[in-house]
């Protein structure tokens, strides 16, 4: 019997929501065969089978949050028929058994059904009713001695979220609780974090609707960054005239022999890489006051999506050049639209590149990816008049902007980082072909 576990699809995620089952009890998967849908504030996608056999036991029912690692399913392995007549035979024998036993009887063994949910029994007593609680409502919770059993969830599955108990602090429910004169002062504390003290009114002819997993997971995860790292951002302005006319040289060629397009992300992304060699401390993470130097250079690419935002990772990007980083990035985003992205495929980022030049923005000032300490932004490539040697030249000008976190990296690390990036692609040299 092979046990089928809810996967971890990044560093900072400790939950996902199932919301869709591929296969029926009873029915035969093979292994690596699309099996269920998960939603998490990193990815949308399908989860492949571990093993090939029959589908014996769904313990996770649709629209359900539950932590990772948390046993969700069973598959037995071996022949199908065979698997399926040990199923029903397994059903019988577990009805033979209550069957002498009076009606009342009947209960008690519903009783020990519960038992597959001690994985959330990861927060504290009391919390069971609310479902599973993220490490960050736990600590708010805390923080501001809140009874969870008087905060009403409105996540999947009735779980409470940070902004459930923000709304609760801001109606001054905590000063009602038992021991007012501790609690008071919590309301007091609250206010770091905008919150909307009442409701929204919807105006007439307004349409309501709840936000998606997904997109509800995206934006605790933005805001978890926010109070994580002390965001900031610098600009550096790059001519990117040498790199355009290669560019331009090879990309007809570039096509017909890969079947892709060369686009300046690659280019942009080897010039990361050098400049991350250089400058490791952007290729690193905090933990509590320990800084993790990590020894593989892993970029994550974030990709747009219908309905939110996914960063793949492309692993040991040191390793590849032009053609080989073009390849993986069209992959890993044609594979993230298609939700066929495994889970390990988004996990072990140390840097992260969001590319919003591409829908012809010039300047962002993108959001950290928990846990890493930078995430690089590109605006789009426009020809721009500039001064070059005292006289008036078009050149290729795109913005690069570079979101760091204060607590590790100064101001004066930052603009070395990117003035590195900034010769690379200027003077660039290396052919693609």
């Amino acid at each position: 019997m092979t046990d089928v576990v809810m996967p971890q699809m990044g560093e900072s995620i400790v939950e996902g929501t199932l919301t869709r089952w591929l296969k029926k009890p009873g029915e035969h998967v093979e292994r690596d065969e699309p099996l269920f849908e998960i939603s998490t504030d990193k990815v949308d996608t399908e989860i492949p089978s571990p093993a090939a056999g029959t589908l014996t036991e769904v313990l996770v029912s649709e629209g359900v949050t539950v932590q990772i690692k948390t046993v969700v399913a069973r598959i037995q392995e071996g022949d199908g028929a065979g698997a399926a007549k040990a199923a029903p035979a397994e059903a019988a024998a577990a009805s033979a058994v209550p069957a002498p036993a009076p009606a009342a009887q009947a209960a008690p063994p519903a009783a020990p059904e519960p038992a597959p949910a001690p994985p959330a029994e990861v927060p504290a007593a009391g919390a069971e009713p609310q479902g599973p609680l993220s490490p960050l409502v736990r600590k708010m919770a805390r923080e501001n001695n809140i009874d969870l059993s008087r905060v009403s969830g409105t996540g999947a599955g009735g779980r409470i979220t940070k902004q459930d108990l923000e709304v609760y602090l801001a109606q001054g429910k905590a000063a009602a609780a038992p021991g007012a004169p501790k609690a008071a002062p919590a309301p007091t504390a609250a206010p770091a974090p905008p919150v909307t003290a009442a409701p929204i009114k919807p105006m007439a002819g307004s349409r309501v609707e709840p936000l998606s997993a997904m997109r509800a997971k995206i934006a605790e995860h933005m805001l978890l960054s926010k109070r994580t790292s002390a965001h900031v951002t610098t600009v550096h302005r790059v001519d990117m005239t040498r790199v355009a006319r290669m560019r331009e040289r090879h990309k007809a060629d570039f096509q017909a022999r890969h079947g892709f397009s060369l686009t300046y992300l690659p280019f942009i992304t080897r010039a990361a890489v050098a400049a991350l060699r250089e400058y490791p401390m952007l290729n690193a993470s905090l933990d509590g006051n320990n800084v993790i130097y990590h020894n593989e250079i892993n970029i994550g690419i974030a990709v747009a999506l219908e309905n939110g935002l996914i960063v793949p990772v492309i692993r040991a990007a040191d390793e590849k050049n032009v053609l080989g980083l073009q390849r993986s990035i069209v992959d890993l985003a044609t594979r993230a639209r298609s939700r066929q992205l495994k889970p390990d495929e988004v996990l072990g980022g140390t840097f992260s590149i969001t590319n919003f030049g591409s829908f012809g923005s010039l300047i962002g000032t993108p959001i950290i990816n928990q846990p890493q300490v930078a995430i690089l932004g590109v605006g789009t490539v426009d020809k721009a008049a500039v001064v070059v040697d005292d006289a008036i030249a078009i050149r290729s000008i795109c913005h690069l902007s570079l979101s760091f976190d204060h607590r590790l990296i100064d101001g004066a690390l930052a603009d070395q980082f990117m003035t590195k990036i900034k010769q690379g692609l200027e003077t660039w040299s290396e052919e693609v072909l």
